[in-house]
């Protein structure tokens, strides 16, 4: 296993070594931190180490911090089984559905403006959407019943997947739909509003912005939330530049060992999707989590989002229905997700959202969601912190990597 690389702050971590315990106190207090946040470091960079070594993780890069700080970064482990290359701060992954948020931000930014409305018919601006079918079920021989949609989607809708789009990776009915070689572009699983299930709706979302704003959703999101927020190493357009800095992909197998994809240069999207497809890293997410913690302001107080939107994105949007369970269809892109048991959680207009405290985690009304590649972050505006942990490698919501997420939150919560 390569040495990993851990910093909690800009100095070397053999500077960090020599400095005494007066000293580092001294320090933190000269840069407005306390100094448990530095001491707590080395915890935290034990629990990730030992747990990714006895979970048999390739990698993990992790990040925390505050409205306003950095409070801890680690990375260990190597980029891909190859090469010998350790993983850094800077290490870029493929985040996936993470980027569900940030097209969420977006497209709340234009609510803001009034040029789009959280109820209005989504069709009133993508014609598409006017003509959806609805899934029924499927008739004695096995061929789907489909009937045109009663209500309209609503943006409301697409934001807190309450639209009827599923992911045929989490619902039976789509899976045995999408198996027959249908195409379920502008097919429901069920009538807008009625249930919650995880789906593209957010890529739905991302065309809206497109349509409304008049750019396409990179470079909206890159003048609008990115490049505001800093978020330099955040793109749907990966640059050949920066390829050394990749993090290759891993596999599950059935005697439960982790196989590497090949490690190669993404090739650039032929379309952008609001529900995926962002490469990141955890430092530059974490920037995305902090203006959630300071209620839409940038880095230099520049607003991004209104107090107001950011309360109503961290709000329940889906009333009683329960949300962020998932029955998996397909085991080896995901296992069963059920991230809280035993607690009904919610969803937001971008976010899920846990009413009840974890104990010794989150507090109530705390946001969170993933990408498939076991990247994950959590925002607990209560308590005034957030976090950041990104892994690479199938199935989601793999028993180990959903271990390794709970063991950071519990570290990060004890040193705070």
């Amino acid at each position: 296993m390569a040495s990993p690389t851990s910093a909690l702050f800009s100095d070397t971590t053999e500077r960090m070594q020599r400095l005494t315990r007066r000293e580092l106190g001294g320090l933190a207090l000269a840069i407005g931190a306390q100094p448990f946040r530095l001491i707590a470091g080395s915890n935290i960079d034990s629990v990730l180490r030992t747990g990714m070594e006895q979970r048999k993780i390739p990698c993990v890069t992790a990040v925390a911090g505050t409205a306003s700080s950095v409070t801890y970064t680690g990375a260990f482990g190597t980029r891909d089984a190859a090469s010998n290359v350790a993983v850094t701060a800077d290490s870029i992954f493929s985040i996936a559905s993470m980027t569900k948020a940030v097209t969420s931000a977006g497209a709340m930014q234009l609510v803001e403006q009034g040029k789009m409305t959280l109820d209005e018919p989504a069709a009133k601006h993508l014609p598409e959407l006017g003509h959806l079918q609805v899934l029924e079920g499927f008739d004695a021989a096995g061929k789907p019943m489909l009937r045109p949609a009663v209500k309209p989607v609503t943006l409301r809708q697409l934001l807190t997947h309450t639209s009827g789009f599923a992911y045929d990776t989490w619902h039976e009915g789509m899976f045995k739909y999408t198996s027959s070689g249908a195409d379920a572009t502008h097919v429901l699983a069920f009538e807008p509003g009625s249930k919650w299930q995880y789906g593209p709706s957010t890529l739905w979302a991302g065309r809206l912005v497109e349509a409304v704003s008049g750019m396409d959703l990179e470079k909206y999101l890159q003048q609008n939330v990115l490049g505001p927020l800093g978020m330099k190493d955040t793109t749907f357009i990966f640059p050949k530049e920066k390829f050394e800095r990749l993090v290759g992909l891993y596999r599950r197998q059935a005697d439960g060992s982790l196989m590497p994809a090949p490690r190669t240069m993404p090739a650039p999207p032929a379309t952008y999707r609001g529900d995926g497809g962002l490469f990141s890293t955890a430092p530059d997410y974490l920037k995305f989590t902090q203006m959630i913690l300071k209620r839409g302001a940038g880095p230099g107080g520049e607003r991004i989002l209104k107090e107001k939107t950011v309360a109503q994105m961290s709000a329940n949007g889906t009333g009683h229905i329960p949300a962020g369970r998932l029955k998996t269809s397909r085991p080896a892109q995901s296992s069963d997700v059920d991230f809280h048991p035993g607690h009904d959680d919610r969803y937001t207009l971008g976010f899920l959202m846990n009413p009840e405290a974890i104990p010794g985690e989150r507090s109530a009304g705390s946001l969170a969601w993933a990408g498939i590649n076991n990247t994950y972050y959590w925002i607990d505006p209560k308590r005034g912190v957030s976090g950041v942990i990104m892994m690479q490698f199938l199935p989601f919501a793999d028993k180990e990597a959903v271990a390794l997420l709970d063991d950071f939150q519990r570290a990060v919560y004890s040193a705070t």
